[in-house]
């Protein structure tokens, strides 16, 4: 076979070369269009995305409070007289009817005339009538907090076998621990009430007693608890009805938290409540026992004047829970207003208001799609949803300004699944 002349082989590779060298900017020119096109087209915006979820919700007020203690009692001088020294300091364990408090000379004010006298048997007997009705409210709290006591036992027992709901369970014990509450407080009326009546037969018995008008009049604690204050420590005259110290039993604390009124109107009896910060490891369960119907006016930090409603809670904690917390401590407390178990929720940063509408993005496809919806209670945290949206629909949080409905957008980080 014959090989190809050489000049027919050069001819053919320049001509090659020519296309190639003309086709070259075409090539170049697609390409850059092509990398254009790329550059242009829209990319998908990273989101955060959240799934739509059943569970429990709660709605709370949360405001500031106090602590105090429910029952005080201030001791005072029954007669004008020397006071002597009193050397007893704040936190300093009493018991009622044992420990001195405090030690009177009267020697000049121990003898009465005869209107004195009359006055003195009135406050006996008066004393008598509030001691025989002390104890009948001290039997009904007992018989009260015996019945409350047999209920939560059979509550218990229906709930361990799933009779009862957990709501029923709830009841139960706070019915139990409020009773148990009231008869502590009666026994410490009663107490009181015993006291009262001690301090006016005394009085009446050493104003007509010659032989123990020269004795300095001993007054000693009317419950058993700890000292609370001391209003006057050195020895000096004082006159009747002067306020030496005040007792009470350090362990019956409640909480006094101070709400506007408007969040007031919409906090009930018996409402859960949970104390925090106030110093304790664990925060503290208690009860609304009382929404006070009047109001006052406070300034706020910012200097707005606001309109107060005291909310005052019973602690359901046992003492040793708390055997730290005193009289007159800071808690916050987050008060139930509104609660499920079993609430369709989104996250609130999830809802847009458009109009009178509220909003969200559901992401379907890899893409954004407005939806309006409807929305029902709201803690700050998650919404409720009432219609518009279904148990595990994805809906982006925080949507940003430049995402619109239909656009293209990619997780970038997923909660509530």
């Amino acid at each position: 076979m014959n090989a190809p002349f050489p000049a027919a082989e050069d001819s053919t590779n320049q001509a090659q070369r020519r296309r190639w060298t003309r086709a070259l900017p075409w090539i170049g020119g697609g390409l850059l269009i092509v990398l254009i096109l790329i550059g242009l087209w829209p990319k998908p915006q990273p989101v955060e995305i959240a799934a739509v979820t059943r569970g429990p919700l709660q709605v709370t007020v949360n405001e500031e409070g106090m602590t105090r203690l429910k029952h005080r009692y201030t001791v005072s001088s029954p007669v004008a007289g020397l006071l002597k020294r009193i050397d007893l300091k704040p936190g300093t364990l009493i018991e009622a009817g044992k420990t001195v408090l405090a030690v009177l000379d009267t020697r000049a004010a121990d003898l009465l005339d005869a209107r004195t006298q009359a006055q003195a048997e009135a406050q006996v007997q008066a004393a008598e009538a509030v001691l025989a009705q002390v104890k009948a409210q001290q039997k009904s709290a007992i018989a009260a907090a015996a019945l409350a006591r047999r209920n939560f036992e059979r509550i218990q027992k229906l709930y361990t076998a799933g009779s009862v709901s957990r709501q029923e369970f709830d009841a139960g014990e706070l019915n139990d621990t409020r009773a148990s509450q009231d008869e502590r407080a009666a026994g410490f009326a009663l107490q009181v009430a015993e006291y009262e009546l001690q301090q006016a037969r005394a009085l009446l018995a050493r104003g007509t007693n010659e032989s123990a008008s020269g004795e300095p009049l001993v007054i000693t604690a009317p419950v058993s608890g700890k000292i609370l204050k001391v209003f006057q420590e050195s020895e000096r005259v004082v006159p009747a009805g002067f306020p030496l110290l005040e007792v009470g039993n350090a362990t019956d604390i409640e909480a006094r938290i101070e709400v506007l009124s408007r969040d007031a109107v919409v906090i009930e009896p018996g409402a859960a409540v949970t104390l925090h910060k106030w110093g304790g490891d664990q925060p503290l369960r208690g009860t609304v026992r009382v929404v006070e119907p009047a109001a006052f006016t406070k300034v706020s930090a910012l200097g707005v004047e606001e309109q107060r409603v005291y909310v005052m809670v019973d602690l359901l904690a046992p003492p040793e829970e708390r055997n730290t917390l005193g009289d007159s401590y800071r808690v916050e407390a987050d008060i139930v207003v509104w609660s499920g178990q079993s609430v369709l929720k989104v996250p609130a940063g999830a809802l847009f208001q458009s109009g009178n509408q509220w909003q969200t993005f559901v992401v379907e496809g890899g893409r954004a799609r407005l939806r309006a919806v409807s929305v029902g209670h709201a803690n700050g945290l998650e919404t409720e949803i009432i219609g518009g949206l279904v148990e595990g629909d994805r809906v982006v949080v925080y949507p940003g300004d430049g995402l619109a409905d239909g656009g293209r957008v990619r997780a970038m980080a997923v909660t509530g699944n």
